[in-house]
């Protein structure tokens, strides 16, 4: 009986811990929102993060780069050509049966 407490306070912090790291998602709508067109690479990863994943070309001395930003509730696909935001997407998983996500909006 006396490792009752011990335990109970463990599954409890885990428990915190994980509403704590759910509610602090960077992928959201309002964090997508501050995402404005032009802005830097850095600029977006001060408000995002690092992103999920992210490709990259140079031809010709022009660079583009595909950068997703994911978690389990939303992703946020961002372009950047030369360093800067052309075109910005958010998205949520729908309910529908193909499994793929629904946008939400474009900008």
């Amino acid at each position: 009986m006396s490792n009752l407490p011990p335990i109970l306070l463990r599954v409890f912090v885990a428990i915190c811990l994980c509403f704590f790291l759910l509610a602090c998602s960077k992928v959201s709508q309002e964090n997508f929102d501050k995402i404005k067109t032009n802005m830097t690479m850095q600029e977006v990863v001060a408000i995002l993060g690092e992103p999920t994943s992210s490709e990259s070309i140079n031809i010709a001395g022009i660079s583009g780069t595909s950068s997703v930003w994911k978690d389990q509730s939303a992703e946020i696909d961002i372009q950047f050509l030369n360093d800067r935001v052309t075109v910005k997407a958010f998205s949520k998983p729908s309910d529908q049966s193909d499994g793929h996500p629904s946008p939400n909006k474009q900008g």
